[in-house]
């Protein structure tokens, strides 16, 4: 009992460690721009990247674990994609948060909206906050098959979100090169659950 009491103290140390680490920059960036030292479009140009990159990694754990199954670390990472999952979804929050507040005025927002470098934005948060709500043992449970339905429109979600970077930046090169780099991983993936599919196949009698 005491192994197992001394377990769970080791992850739930660990849980607010790996929180504490995804929060971090976002602290940073916040104290700093309440404060002054950072100015709007730095702010919103931070915490949307930050959202985009935790989005990425997120994604990643699938094709990491396809290439590197006996890897800890990639085990690490695979427990902890909830939280990283969680943490795009905040950092996103911030994002939307900072431009709702400088903009102030909701005509200029629906305004706003109305163009294909937002509403992509604001779908991409919608589907990212279903991921977030649902991002628990309780959900899957009570889910069931529907939770994996559910957590497939990540694709969605990445899929948005990059078409907005790309639209709203001054310079979408940036944007375009994530888009890239998540794109192959997902096609590391198809290969690897290809050939996992045909190796199956081929000693099946």
């Amino acid at each position: 009992m005491a192994a197992v009491d001394s377990l769970r103290a080791r992850r739930h140390l660990l849980s607010w460690l790996v929180w504490g680490l995804l929060a971090l920059p976002g602290l940073y960036f916040t104290y700093r721009y309440a404060v002054g030292a950072t100015f709007y479009g730095e702010y919103l140009h931070a915490t949307g990247e930050l959202a985009a990159r935790l989005l990425i990694v997120a994604m990643a754990v699938t094709p990491l674990r396809l290439l590197f199954p006996s890897a800890h670390w990639v085990r690490w990472l695979a427990r902890g994609r909830r939280w990283i999952g969680v943490a795009a979804f905040g950092y996103s929050l911030l994002h939307a948060a900072a431009y709702l507040v400088r903009q102030a005025e909701l005509a200029r927002i629906a305004a706003d909206a109305a163009e294909a470098a937002m509403w992509t934005g604001w779908l991409a948060l919608l589907v990212m906050l279903a991921l977030a709500a649902t991002s628990n043992d309780r959900s899957v449970h009570r889910l069931g098959r529907r939770w994996k339905w559910l957590h497939r429109t990540v694709y969605a979600a990445a899929v948005l979100t990059f078409a907005h970077w790309i639209l709203a930046a001054f310079d979408p090169i940036a944007g375009a090169v994530h888009l890239g780099a998540l794109a192959a991983l997902e096609a590391i993936r198809l290969v690897q659950l290809r050939r996992s599919g045909a190796a199956r196949r081929a000693t099946e009698p």
